[in-house]
């Protein structure tokens, strides 16, 4: 072990629940531990009353990595079955490539989590797990997004829907200050800009965090104005904060339409992983740091940052919740009305090759910069206004019916 963990174990260590008094410096030397315990398996922790221990966690025990493993692969048996499924019934293309997006988020939390809970002790490891598990979310709020786009026949089928109507004053979807307005084409634009910035933001913040962390300026639950967790936290929160209150608009604004396709259960869901597992993790930062939850100090002989067992506990939460997130995503974006059309249509290619070319297409991030560029060009509304002036094909009697009616079924 290296000097300082020696220091610290000779001048205030005691071992189990006893505690040190005053001013005692116990010269306790590694070799002096009960059964000859090595001090590079120790873990020593500082309670809520600052007391320094070596006591076991939890989080480092065998049944805790055990009983996370056996929720991560259940979550990754049930979702991978169901994209196995979504691509060997590849039948709608525009909708199925993000759904299958949306529902890769549960493999990659859930065995992202189960990394970072197994490497708890390697010097903050977790960090760089997390961040990778940190920006997929950014482009799961936009898929989400464009799955509901796709579903109402795009943005002129929609703004032919709701253009020039008022927007109804609501407390519970913030649209307080928003009386009085009606919905345009800058409405639907702020949607989409608002999930958008959020892939960008959430990379930027991933790779200043990365780097922070190689300088030791990053440590979890650390609110110090001197280090980059505050201002980190606080960017993030709103960041993530606009994107969700952009689908809460565009869902207030389309819940009719989108009624056919049961948008409830997919919007809680996206919004409980994504947005109540940030503020999970916020909570269990605090408490370490108010020390409801006991500090590590050192875990299997590695000296550990403030944070880690905060952070340890979000990841084996994460671990647990990727297992219910999965049987609800399961039922939210079901492939059986895929199937059913499948059914319907010959095969016209073989079954390994549709799965492989419907996986190539899915994981392709080019429609996302597209849509980027698209929507974030000064040609933006002058494209706009030009598609929402389509002629609307009429209906069977004569009578102009809804373009997103063409299309529309129950998912």
């Amino acid at each position: 072990m290296n000097g300082s963990l020696e220091d610290m174990v000779n001048g205030t260590l005691l071992m189990g629940p006893e505690a040190s008094t005053e001013g005692a410096t116990p010269p306790f030397m590694s070799s002096e531990f009960p059964n000859g315990t090595d001090m590079k398996n120790m873990t020593v922790v500082r309670t809520g009353n600052r007391t320094i221990i070596g006591d076991e966690i939890f989080l480092n025990s065998i049944a805790a990595q055990a009983l996370s493993g056996i929720f991560v692969w259940s979550a990754l048996l049930i979702t991978c079955h169901q994209i196995y499924m979504h691509l060997r019934s590849y039948t709608i293309p525009n909708e199925q490539r993000y759904i299958i997006r949306i529902l890769f988020i549960v493999p990659i939390y859930a065995f992202d989590s189960w990394l970072s809970l197994l490497f708890i002790s390697n010097d903050q490891y977790y960090v760089y797990f997390d961040s990778i598990r940190d920006c997929y979310e950014a482009f799961v709020i936009y898929n989400f997004l464009s799955l509901s786009f796709e579903y109402l026949g795009g943005e002129s089928a929609i703004m032919s829907e709701i253009r020039g109507k008022p927007i109804q004053s609501s407390f519970l979807y913030g649209t307080c200050c928003l009386a009085g307005c009606s919905y345009s084409i800058g409405f639907l634009r702020f949607c989409k800009q608002a999930t958008l910035q959020f892939c960008v933001v959430k990379p930027i913040m991933a790779v200043i965090t990365i780097l922070l962390q190689a300088f030791g300026k990053y440590h979890d639950g650390d609110f110090n104005v001197t280090g980059g967790y505050l201002y980190i936290t606080i960017i993030y929160n709103i960041s993530v904060s606009l994107a969700l209150y952009a689908l809460f608009l565009f869902y207030f604004a389309t819940s009719d339409l989108l009624r056919p396709y049961e948008p409830v259960l997919k919007f809680l869901t996206i919004k409980s992983v994504i947005f109540l597992s940030f503020w999970q993790g916020m909570v269990l930062a605090i408490l370490e740091r108010c020390g409801v939850i006991p500090e590590a100090l050192v875990i299997d002989g590695h000296e550990v940052g403030a944070g880690t067992v905060a952070a340890g506990w979000q990841n084996f939460i994460t671990c647990i919740e990727m297992f219910f997130a999965a049987i609800a995503l399961r039922y939210a974006f079901t492939c059986t009305v895929y199937q059913e059309k499948k059914a319907e249509t010959p095969a016209s290619n073989a079954p390994m090759q549709s799965i492989s070319s419907g996986l190539k297409e899915t994981i392709n991030p080019g429609d996302m910069v597209q849509d980027a560029i698209h929507n974030f060009s000064p040609a933006y509304q002058q494209y706009t206004q030009q598609s929402t002036q389509e002629v609307v094909p009429p209906s069977h009697n004569g009578t102009p019916g809804p373009p997103s009616a063409r299309r529309r079924m129950t998912r």
